[in-house]
This record gives C-alpha cells, sequence and structure tokens, in this order.
C-alpha cells in the first residue's frame, strides 16, 4: 500500500493536468464517472494516502489500497478503473478505489491531520494520542486520522530511531519520548519522499525488514503486532517496552 510521500510524488506528476477540461472518461468504477466528461480539474491534493482530483463542487478521491497503480500517458493492457483524457495526454488508474465526495473538499478533510501537509498540527496529534492512553504504539502511529499519510515502513523506521519499542501503551511513554515521534513522523515522511524520488529508499531502511539491528548487533524481532497486525521489526534490546 503506498504510503503519503508516495501519493505526494503521484500530485507532482500530474500538475500537467491542473486546470484542464477531460475531453474523455472510461473505466469499470462503479462511479458515474461520465460526470466527469467536459469537466475542468481546479487542482490535484493529497490528505494522507488520499489522491484527491478536485472540480467544481465535487471531488475524486482515489485510494490504491494495497495493489493500486497508475499511469501517466500511458496505459497498462489491463481496463483502468477510471481513465481520463486530456488536450495534452491521460491519467489512468488500476486497481483501487474510487469515489466521489460532494462539496468542498476543504470541509470534509482536516488538512491538520496530514503529517505532510503544511497544516500539519503536532500539537493535536499529541491531544489525539492523549486520548488513547491504552493503545499499542505501533497501532496509534498508523491511525490515518492522527498520523494521516503515515504507513508501515514509516512506523517502523520512527520506532527504530525513537527507541520505541512498538508494543508500548501511548499512555506509558514518556511525554518527550512521544513528542519525538510524533516529529519524526513528519520528519521520516520527508525523507522518504526525497530518497523516493532519488531511487534509494531501501537503502536507508534501518528497520524495516532487517534481521539485524545496526545499533546493537543483535538479531531484530519480527512480528505482527497490535490489533491492526501489521508486522513490526524491532529490538529487544534498545527500543524499549513501556508497559
Amino acid at each position: 500500500m503506498p504510503e503519503g510521500p508516495s501519493i505526494v510524488i503521484l500530485k507532482e506528476e500530474v500538475q500537467q493536468f491542473t486546470r484542464q477540461k477531460v475531453i474523455s472518461v472510461s473505466g469499470n468504477s462503479s462511479i458515474d464517472i461520465q460526470r466527469l466528461s467536459g469537466k475542468t480539474i481546479l487542482e490535484f491534493k493529497t490528505w494522507g494516502k488520499h489522491f484527491l482530483i478536485c472540480f467544481e463542487g465535487f471531488t475524486v478521491k482515489t485510494h490504491m489500497l494495497m495493489f493500486g497503480t497508475y499511469r501517466v500517458n500511458e496505459r497498462k493492457e489491463t481496463e483502468p478503473r477510471l481513465s481520463m483524457v486530456f488536450k495534452n495526454g491521460e491519467l489512468n488508474f488500476y486497481t483501487c478505489s474510487i469515489k466521489i465526495l460532494e462539496g468542498d473538499i476543504n470541509a470534509i478533510y482536516d488538512w491538520e491531520e496530514d503529517v505532510m501537509n503544511e497544516n500539519w498540527n503536532p500539537k493535536k496529534a499529541k491531544q489525539s494520542l492523549d486520548k488513547i492512553p491504552n493503545e499499542m504504539i505501533c497501532d496509534a502511529v498508523l491511525d490515518q486520522n492522527i498520523f494521516a499519510g503515515v504507513g508501515n515502513i514509516i512506523k517502523n523506521e520512527v520506532l527504530y530511531r525513537c527507541r520505541i519499542h512498538p508494543e508500548s501503551l501511548v499512555g506509558k511513554i514518556p511525554s518527550k519520548d512521544l513528542k519525538q515521534i510524533i516529529e519524526e513522523c513528519s520528519i521520516y515522511s520527508f525523507e522518504f519522499l526525497h530518497w523516493k524520488k532519488n531511487h534509494e529508499l531501501k537503502k536507508h531502511w534501518l528497520a524495516y525488514t532487517k534481521t539485524t539491528c545496526l545499533r546493537c548487533n543483535l538479531p531484530m524481532k519480527k512480528k505482527q503486532t497490535g490489533r491492526r497486525n501489521r508486522r513490526s521489526f524491532f529490538c529487544n534490546n534498545c527500543q524499549k517496552l513501556h508497559l
């Protein structure tokens, strides 16, 4: 599943279609895609893992789910979920979720929850965490209503950087460490973006998929953690468990 930085890259790749009219539309989406025909795209936005195509009065929301892909000015052999053709090119989405959101997009999304948005509010994230003291931090960091855009790679890397065990309870983590986790969720997301653009993301992983702790030279633990049952990679020696 693409994480927030990958969706930001998508937004950057399609800027050529801003203020362009949709000449034709097709695809196997269940929404009324013909509604897009003849309409002009006002802007592209992202919120976490959501890619938003904004028209006058409504927005098309795409979510890549686990295996979604897209193509700019080219096509795959399979039928797209949504295909939009413009005067200067085309944009195609595959194996993803497509929905229409009615009304003002700013009334639907809270931009303060997106770790890569200019309106990201770490204080609000801290307030949200304070309300779930019994939640494991591995689950809390993946809560899109607190850290929109953070996925499993970012979760693992942030917790390793902060030396916090993924099964630690939010309410038991010292305030200074919780603050660091919040800050690193945004910091690492922008580093992720930079590395991915340079095609070097994997070489910067310190925890995700690793078998040996780079700090301790001890075996890394691989385990499905939390109620979300997502893969965690951690070191029992240097990542402290707070219970």
